[in-house]
């Protein structure tokens, strides 16, 4: 088979001279045409520098030190920019992370697509055949729509329309999926797998999610700190790692098989090393379990392993005949099997809360006297949060989920229903919650660069809530500010830095540390993880748990990645469109039988092991607009279970299952459990064996 791209000894480094940082190193990489090649490695190893100087769009401030790269016999670094135009116009596309940062706001999608094609005649035609082909239902709508008309799923499948205009030979996808949610990702990858099945373009998908990568990529090669480490088949990879970075990346990863929200990850200890001050012998070696003075004083060469693997580790044959476990030290939990005083305590009740956002009226509503309306974000919900217990809250983006956090918070005022804080009624509004309320209650923001003040040091970011909310003596908070660092695995010498000076895993520690300050009952955690590599989340979570048990505080953990609530969760409850639609301890919500939507959500979760399949549930088109939302049950126009008039005029009813978990819906749960699957488990992993 033919090679699509070839990359050979490529260097990049930005700066020059002494204080250079060479964040690519001897690089090799080879993509056959009609072959997905996952890129992994965590933030900083150089995964998107790479893709941009394939794409010949590296910043001013990068340089390429050395190599080559080759799109088919054409050599792209003897090209100057002008002549890159036409390789960028047909042959080399890219659909990065942030689809709506690559759009031009104020040009409608159907021109952009345009003007990436070559010719005028049928024009018009193409763009709306490239829409059909991602999937988009309405691709006339569509093309005559701006950018911020269109959700963020159909925003990400109109810069694959892009990207797919002039029948590309390689097409680079760098974090696609990364802020989709599960359902909208699932549908994304399907696309991609058939277009890439369909015509044979070479792929290279950059992603820090082992899970998309062991489920869409025939290869993957796997970078750290700027180096190759290991390159090899995607079975052979996850089957058998030979180096001890992969399997420390394998073992971080939480999956829906944790389950019980008790077991700890396995983190990889030590910092990642920074580009200016690298190890002289193996980049690994100041974290590797099993280095020895070699693998610190001698870099190792990037051996063959096997016909078509590649590896860069002393000790890998070692590893592979098993006599050598690469396997990162498991964290020791002092204390995790001791309950906390007052375990069990109700901390938070919520009694139908409910929260509307009025709909402005425009000049025609009123003169056709047309009555005020409303969006409902969040309809008569009940929960019930207990001392040392967390609750996750899952589901799509325009679910409810942040605005009931905000709600509870006090940031947005309930519309109605009753809150109760350890018994004590608590105020909507969190102007009226007096000064013992603040500090019980905290939250955690989804990104501790918005949430932290860039100017103050660590120190002062903290002694802010321990002198205003915990009302610390002088003495008292320099003592309480040295544990907080402690107890979220800072070192003392972290205090006097500023939220800049620190990693992105770092700065999430210090936005925990702060929540922690005045002791809260109840911690609010908004996606306060998603957008970590998968060891840093993996080291963040064992904190939370950590400080959970220490603490006895609730957690109410809000996310869309249902293996990291899987892993931290003892209770789940499933939102729909503002609404509740399931709720159970942890084990019995994973387990059948599920609500539909609760399926739909387990069935599109990317299993990391390219070994094993779900079947797949896609749910058709978007949710419904909270602001006229479906009569009956609120997710029967999408609902693959769907009964017929009875889900669409009435409202359903709660199913009380046996293991504690209850369901909304019109189904029998022994009916559900049926279509569902067996009792053992619904829709059970499949092997791709098992399935040919």
């Amino acid at each position: 088979m033919s090679a699509a791209l070839r990359i050979e000894g490529l260097s990049v480094a930005y700066g020059t001279g002494v204080g250079a940082r060479r964040v690519l190193r001897d690089v090799d990489l080879e993509i056959a045409a009609g072959e997905t090649y996952g890129l992994v490695g965590e933030s900083g190893s150089g995964k998107s520098t790479l893709a941009l100087a394939v794409m010949r769009q590296l910043d001013g401030a990068a340089r390429i030190e050395g190599g080559r790269i080759r799109l088919g016999d054409d050599d792209l670094l003897a090209r100057t920019p002008d002549q890159m135009r036409s390789v960028w116009r047909t042959r080399l596309k890219l659909v990065p992370q942030d689809p709506i940062a690559s759009l031009n706001p104020r040009v409608r999608v159907g021109e952009q697509i345009g003007e990436a094609l070559d010719g005028a005649r049928g024009r018009r035609d193409r763009v709306h055949d490239l829409l059909a082909r991602v999937g988009l239902a309405d691709p006339v709508r569509v093309a005559r729509s701006y950018p911020h008309q269109l959700s963020g799923g159909m925003q990400q499948r109109v810069m694959i329309a892009l990207a797919l205009g002039g029948e590309p030979e390689l097409l680079i996808l760098d974090e696609p999926t990364t802020n989709l949610d599960v359902t909208t990702e699932a549908t994304i990858l399907d696309l991609v797998r058939d277009l890439v099945r369909e015509r044979g373009t070479a792929l290279l998908y950059v992603s820090h999610s082992l899970g998309v990568v062991a489920q869409l990529c025939d290869r993957v090669a796997v970078l750290y700190a700027g180096e190759l480490v290991e390159d090899a088949g995607v079975e052979d990879l996850f089957a058998t790692p030979l180096h001890p970075y992969t399997r420390a990346l394998l073992d971080a990863v939480p999956s829906l098989d944790t389950g019980t929200g008790r077991a700890p990850l396995r983190p990889i200890v030590g910092a990642f090393p920074q580009p200016q001050a690298l190890p002289s012998g193996c980049i690994f070696a100041p974290r590797c379990p099993v280095a020895t003075d070699l693998t610190h004083e001698v870099r190792p060469p990037l051996e063959r392993a096997g016909p078509t693997r590649r590896v860069r580790c002393h000790r890998w044959r070692d590893i592979a005949d098993g006599t050598l476990d690469p396997r990162q030290p498991a964290e020791v939990r002092a204390g995790a099997d001791e309950p906390a005083p007052g375990a069990g305590d109700v901390v938070l009740e919520l009694v139908g809360i409910e929260k509307e956002f009025p709909i402005r009226r425009s000049l025609r509503d009123i003169v056709a006297r047309r009555p005020a309306r409303a969006v409902r974000a969040v309809d008569c919900v009940d929960l019930r949060l207990t001392r040392t217990r967390t609750l996750g809250l899952i589901g799509e983006s325009g679910s409810g989920k942040s605005t009931l956090a905000k709600v509870v918070i006090g940031l947005v005022p309930a519309s109605g229903g009753r809150m109760e804080l350890l018994g004590v009624p608590l105020a909507h509004d969190i102007a009226r919650r007096d000064h013992s309320v603040l500090r019980r209650l905290q939250m955690v923001f989804q990104s501790a660069d918005e949430a932290l003040n860039p100017t103050m040091t660590v120190r002062e970011i903290l002694r802010r809530p321990l002198q205003r909310l915990a009302l610390s003596s002088r003495d008292g908070v320099r003592e309480r500010l040295a544990a907080l660092l402690e107890s979220v695995r800072l070192r003392p010498e972290h205090a006097d830095r500023r939220p800049g000076e620190l990693s992105g895993g770092e700065r999430q520690r210090v936005a925990i540390a702060r929540a922690f300050a005045a002791e809260p009952d109840l911690l609010v955690f908004d996606e306060s993880v998603s957008g970590l590599d998968v060891s840093v989340q993996a080291s963040v979570l064992n904190v939370v748990r950590d400080l959970q048990v220490e603490r006895g505080s609730a957690y109410l953990f809000i996310s869309h990645d249902l293996a990291v609530v899987a892993a931290l969760a003892d209770d789940i409850a499933v939102m729909y469109l503002g609404a509740l639609v399931e709720t159970g301890p942890t084990q019995a919500v994973l387990a059948p039988p599920y609500h539909p939507y609760t399926e739909a959500l387990i069935s599109a979760v990317p299993v990391p092991d390219p070994r094993v399949r779900r079947d797949a549930i896609r749910l058709r088109g978007d949710p419904p607009s909270p602001s006229d939302p479906p009569s009956g049950c609120p997710f029967h126009t999408r609902c693959p279970r769907f009964l017929g008039d009875v889900c669409v005029e009435e409202a359903p009813p709660w199913l009380e299952g046996e293991d504690g978990n209850r369901i909304a819906c019109h189904i029998p749960l022994d009916e559900l459990v049926r279509l569902q699957g067996s009792v053992a488990g619904a829709r059970p992993p499949v092997s791709v064996e098992a399935r040919e």
